[in-house]
């Protein structure tokens, strides 16, 4: 897997759009993508009038996160869904005016794009400016808010959308701490833009078939090992970068880990037990609406984590210590003890050095009640003295009850039901258990049970721990209050340890995958299913035109690997990460669109059509240059002859549109409509006829339109199809190619000839009228489908003879970027 070449383009103002495809997406939790289940709680406002200004605020109460972004959109609100897409929101908060009838279109949108979210009306007076600004002053770290209030500056919506946001949360949920949380302001600029419906085909995120498979985009990259790692990796796929500086430091770091082994395996090893440090951090910041003892048995055991969590830094930093790369040198600055130093003393000073977490219930309990040192609070000293006659009290009272009933008693413990007691059932099969034990629970090989004394000391117990954790919390809020101050900086190392996980992974890929030129899912499933192809694009071949035999039916499942792969090998180069080839130099792609076929029967495209129709709108109202676009199988669901006008029709604004195109059609005659079109290049994938009972399917994408071989007849005879029939089929085979060829050499001798242009006109529209009548009457008589296909091609050809595609000249921009992912293995 080779490091990929960017090159940066340029870019054009938003296009307005007229539709969208709203094809409902499912629920694709985060939880999917690594770090667990979180709520994601997004507040949306947007503007009135024709141009649409989105204020967004997405707050992460699980990882103390909150994204400020304001996005003048589309009448489609491509890049608002593309937002919601990356965060998954699990609460969609809008105000009154949204919801009242008639419905907005946005929220219409939303609650077709993402059916999973809760959608919440909150009072308008939630959406206040001034209390936006009010928020992110109290709660921004100390040395961002100046930063943050710059680079929200005239962003209206958006900081009225946090206000609505942090004001919900603040009611509903919890409350963040005084200049603890992390607050972003994040626009529409600098990431690739990925409508849903592209990241469903491309499958980026999730597989089409099996939500649950690992085999997608993020499956195949996902060798991750914390779940800050997995997160960032995810937001990457969805949003990759446009930012060259930022790909070649990641690229960078990518190379170094490649070439230097012993580091790439120290870095790996060091990251193996780090915990999740941004939900840690975001459980010091938070504080519950209505406190409870439960709260305070869990910042204890949040600091014990913490102490854990900051010993696995220095590994880390240790491990990096060769790094040259700009990238790693900062990650490694981030984690140099300078960073850890001032929160570990706080923690040394208060906890004690040998507390370490552990997830027993009985260890856990005595890890809450003696965290604190000895003599931080004399009272607390008093209180654990107590807690520890009570409990000595249990132990003896068993050990007492044991020797009075001869029975082989075991005391064991959880946090449920405190302590009670278990015996094998074979040492009471003759006899009863005495009168004395109560709360009897049978099993199959043990009975469980209790005592009245044993009751009343568990209720001593609970009493005197609960009075340890309340004396332990006011030592550790002291603690927490203090660690807040510092958490600014461990969030930049949990930042950084992200970072080095997602590279480290995309490291990790490249040495055990040996792959190239093909698409890289379905090599990891099938290696041995699937051929290297080289890909060339630029603005001289901009337009990639790939014919296949629709008759063979490989050819139908290979021509949309290979789009797909393009597709799929320009975001991987675009997060930062080798691609599968030997060499790649790309673009950057500012758009990139998908419209692949998810079924290869006809009916299924046929009941699709209107669907099609909606996603090729979508792609046509919104893409320009800098844009990547793959189309697969445009008209397959309605008649041939408007499929072949429709695609002659899109081919042309795609063209004009100059983004960079992959087209695959089964219309020859598209092949040759578009032939001297500016831009246009024609590929096919080659199929081998050795005789006319022998096809084989090579998958190997080769130039020029494909050629026409009878590949339907070859197959006929190949299933068993009688030979009258086929000797029929062939005849008819020759008249129609004979009839085709004459019509052509008219045509080319109009072309070439020396009619004038007065008398050439009129005899071109009586041609034109003729092949209409002739179609008409055809469809009255209901033909069979192979004529009318034949004559619906060779009409085709006669509505525009060296027309409007042989006229137009596109001017070539020299500096324009260009796709080049060369791959000079042999087929196999």
């Amino acid at each position: 897997m080779p490091r990929p070449s960017t090159s940066s383009s340029g870019t054009s103002c938003p296009p307005t759009s007229t539709s969208r495809p709203r094809t409902s997406r499912p629920r694709t939790a985060t939880s999917a993508a690594g770090g667990g289940a979180q709520q994601v709680v997004c507040a949306v406002t947007e503007s009135r009038g024709v141009s649409a200004t989105i204020g967004l605020c997405f707050v992460n109460t699980a990882t103390g996160e909150c994204v400020l972004s304001e996005i003048c959109d589309t009448q489609t609100y491509v890049r608002t869904m593309q937002k919601l897409t990356v965060f998954d929101p699990t609460e969609i908060l809008v105000s009154p005016a949204a919801v009242a009838p008639p419905k907005s279109t946005l929220l219409s949108i939303i609650e077709d794009y993402v059916p999973g979210a809760t959608i919440t009306e909150v009072p308008r007076r939630y959406f206040n400016e001034r209390s936006g600004h009010d928020y992110i002053q109290q709660l921004a770290f100390p040395d961002e808010v100046t930063g943050i209030k710059v680079a929200i500056s005239g962003k209206f919506y958006a900081i009225s959308a946090a206000a609505a946001a942090l004001k919900h949360i603040e009611v509903s949920y919890i409350r963040f701490a005084l200049h603890s949380l992390r607050i972003k302001y994040q626009g529409s600029e600098g990431s690739m833009l990925i409508d849903f419906s592209t990241v469903h085909s491309l499958e980026l995120i999730q597989n089409i078939q099996d939500p649950k498979s690992t085999e997608c985009l993020f499956g195949l990259l996902d060798n991750t090992l914390t779940a800050m790692g997995a997160r960032l990796l995810r937001a990457s796929i969805l949003q990759p970068l446009t930012d060259l500086s930022t790909l070649n430091a990641r690229l960078d770091a990518v190379e170094e880990f490649t070439q230097h082994e012993e580091m790439f395996s120290q870095a790996r090893q060091a990251l193996k037990p780090f915990l999740d440090m941004d939900r840690l951090l975001t459980a010091l910041i938070t504080m519950p609406v209505k406190p409870s003892l439960k709260h305070s048995e869990q910042a204890i055991n949040n600091i014990i984590i913490l102490k854990q969590s900051l010993s696995s830094i220095a590994p880390v930093y240790d491990s990096l210590g060769s790094a040259r790369s700009w990238l790693l040198v900062s990650i490694r600055n981030l984690c140099d003890s300078d960073q850890i130093e001032p929160v570990q003393n706080l923690i040394s000073s208060i906890i004690n050095e040998d507390v370490v977490f552990s997830k027993s219930p009985l260890d856990l309990r005595n890890q809450r009640c003696y965290a604190v040192k000895s003599g931080v609070n004399g009272l607390l000293d008093v209180a654990r003295q107590v807690y520890k006659e009570v409990t000595e009290d249990m132990h003896q009272l068993v050990e007492d009850i044991s020797k009075e009933y001869d029975l082989p008693l075991e005391l064991k413990f959880e946090t449920g039901r405190g302590y009670y007691l278990r015996l094998p059932a074979s040492e009471i099969e003759d006899k009863p258990l005495p009168p004395v034990f109560v709360n009897v629970v049978k099993r199959k090989k043990i009975v469980e049970f209790s005592a009245l004394e044993m009751l009343k000391c568990n209720a001593k117990i609970s009493d005197s721990l609960a009075e340890v954790v309340l004396m332990s919390d006011n030592s550790v809020q002291k603690l927490v209050e203090d660690i807040r101050k510092e958490v600014p900086a461990l969030y930049r190392v949990a930042e950084g340890i992200a970072v080095l996980d997602m590279i480290l992974s995309f490291a990790q890929l490249c040495t055990i995958q040996d792959y190239a030129g093909r698409h890289p899912i379905h090599e990891k499933i099938h290696k041995d299913q699937f051929f290297p192809n080289d890909v060339y694009a630029s603005q001289q071949s901009r337009y990639a035109l790939v014919s296949f035999a629709r008759q063979v039916l490989a050819a139908l499942t290979a021509q949309s690997t290979y789009l797909r792969s393009i597709a799929l090998t320009a975001v991987i180069a675009q997060i930062g990460s080798f691609v599968p080839a030997q060499y790649a130099s790309f673009p950057i792609t500012r758009r990139l669109f998908a419209r692949v076929s998810m079924d290869d029967g006809i009916e299924a495209n046929a009941s699709t059509f209107a669907s099609e129709m909606r996603e090729t709108a979508f792609i046509l109202g919104n893409v320009e240059r800098g844009s990547l676009v793959i189309m697969d199988e445009l008209g397959r669901g309605t008649s041939t002859r408007d499929g072949l006008a429709l695609a002659v029709a899109v081919c042309e604004a795609l063209i004009e549109s100059r983004a960079l195109v992959w087209f695959a059609t089964h219309f020859k005659d598209l092949a040759r409509i578009l032939a001297r079109r500016a831009g246009v290049v024609n590929l096919h994938l080659r199929v081998q006829m050795e005789d006319e009972n022998t096809m084989t399917m090579l998958y190997k994408v080769t130039d020029g339109a494909v050629e026409d071989k009878n590949y339907g007849l070859t197959l006929a005879r190949l299933v068993g199809l009688p030979q009258s029939v086929l000797d029929r089929a062939a005849a008819v085979s020759e008249v129609l190619v004979g009839r085709h060829e004459k019509n052509m050499q008219t045509l080319i001798r109009a072309r070439d000839g020396n009619m004038e242009e007065d008398a050439l006109q009129p005899w071109l529209n009586r041609l034109q009228d003729e092949f209409v009548n002739r179609m008409a009457a055809w469809d009255a008589e209901d033909m069979h489908a192979p004529m009318a296909t034949a004559e619906n091609g060779e009409g085709s050809e006669k509505a525009d003879p060296g027309g409007k595609q042989m006229r137009d000249i596109i001017e070539i921009d020299s500096d324009e970027g260009e796709i080049d992912i060369d791959q000079t293995d042999d087929c196999y």
